[in-house]
């Protein structure tokens, strides 16, 4: 009998390890996530169904969605014995599988990220009303990208739009779609909006858009987003982080740039309304003008009527003036005259001069001189004795 080939346990494990890489160079296993835990760089967890279950590994860098226990996921990745002996199962890609696994992530990872703020209507930025460059993020050969681009030039036109093609379903859909958001954060003459699309489908078919990473690249993009992913009732993740939801790819082509009929019926409007304006504007400033004049024309006019009444009012004085001293010469005049010597005279006073003076007492007079007699009318001439 031949004797057994003896190998050491490190050979064996290592010829084991290569057996399962040549016969599961990658394998997808679908299950139920228990005991998951993280530790350091790498997450570790079962995968079961029923009573079978065994253990997986995976680096946290490759998780792209929330896990919790009890989810269904599909992992692929190669079965491998570690060192010790232990078999494990070492993922290189996760999905999650199910529609109640789906939605009991997109409910934890939505509530972990508002709670962050990062859905908050602060950070919303208005779109620009008349865009002239658009960065599209979609699958170029895709129904979206057809819709997207026929309601475009059908509603302005002109505008130029780079296409950064990308899966929009599937595992490799979020790093195409961040590094699509990277693209345009980098160039040096940025586009003026960035737009996210896809249609519709089922809730799994819309994962993508409900991973973090492609959440964070929606909230930190550069320049102001709209991310219009299936139907009107699909929401995602994307939806809560970019500054302007469409509810289909048409709507968001309709959100972006305005249309041009609607357009030219609000310019008309408000050239029919800037017109109104000003001829009110015109006819107050002609009323306006009316009063002015009017105003100026009365200080124009006032100075010469002041003037009038100045001058008859200088004259009214004047006249009052000359009448009073009128009155006080006649006064005085009757006053001269009252007191003068011919009125004593006529009153029958006589006044006697001898020698040239008015003689007031008889011994002024000697006897035999000539004494003059001055009367009202006339006068005597006498000698004394």
């Amino acid at each position: 009998m031949e004797e057994p080939q003896v190998i050491g346990v490190g050979q064996f494990l290592a010829i084991l390890n290569e057996t399962l890489s040549y016969a599961f160079p990658a394998v997808t296993v679908e299950g139920e996530v228990s005991e998951y835990r993280v530790w350091k760089t790498l997450a570790f967890f079962k995968i079961k169904e029923g009573e079978a279950a065994m253990d997986c590994m995976m680096p946290t860098g490759l998780i792209k969605t929330t896990i919790e226990d009890g989810m269904k996921i599909r992992l692929t990745g190669v079965p491998r014995f570690s060192g010790k002996g232990r078999y494990s199962f070492s993922g290189k890609s996760l999905e999650l599988a199910g529609e109640g696994a789906i939605r009991r992530a997109f409910e934890l990872l939505r509530q972990r990220l508002e709670a962050e703020g990062l859905f908050s209507a602060e950070r919303k930025r208005p779109l620009p009303r008349y865009p002239q460059r658009i960065g599209l993020i979609t699958s170029g050969d895709s129904a979206a990208y057809a819709d997207f681009m026929k309601t475009l030039n059908s509603r302005w036109g002109g505008v130029m739009v780079e296409l950064a093609h990308v899966q929009v379903q599937g595992a490799p859909a979020p790093d195409q779609i961040v590094a699509a958001f990277d693209y345009f954060n980098q160039l040096a003459s940025p586009v003026d909006v960035v737009v996210l699309v896809r249609g519709g489908g089922s809730l799994d078919d819309l994962q993508a858009f409900n991973t973090e990473p492609v959440a964070r690249a929606v909230a930190g993009s550069r320049t102001p987003v709209i991310v219009g992913v299936g139907h009107e009732v699909d929401v995602s993740l994307a939806d809560f982080a970019a500054d302007v939801r469409a509810i289909t790819p048409t709507n968001a082509a309709q959100l972006v740039v305005p249309d041009r009929s609607e357009e030219s019926r609000r310019i008309m409007a408000e050239l029919g309304q800037i017109g109104s304006t000003l001829n009110q504007k015109i006819g107050l400033s002609h009323q306006l003008i009316d009063r002015s004049l009017s105003r100026i024309e009365l200080f124009v006019r006032r100075p010469a009527e002041l003037v009038e009444r100045w001058q008859t009012q200088v004259v009214r004085g004047w006249e009052r003036a000359a009448e009073r001293h009128r009155q006080q010469i006649i006064q005085l005049e009757r006053v001269v005259r009252a007191a003068s010597p011919q009125a004593n005279l006529e009153r029958g006073y006589a006044i006697a001069r001898a020698g040239g003076r008015i003689v007031r007492d008889p011994s002024m007079v000697q006897v035999g001189t000539r004494v003059v007699i001055q009367l009202a009318k006339g006068e005597l001439k006498t000698k004394s004795e």
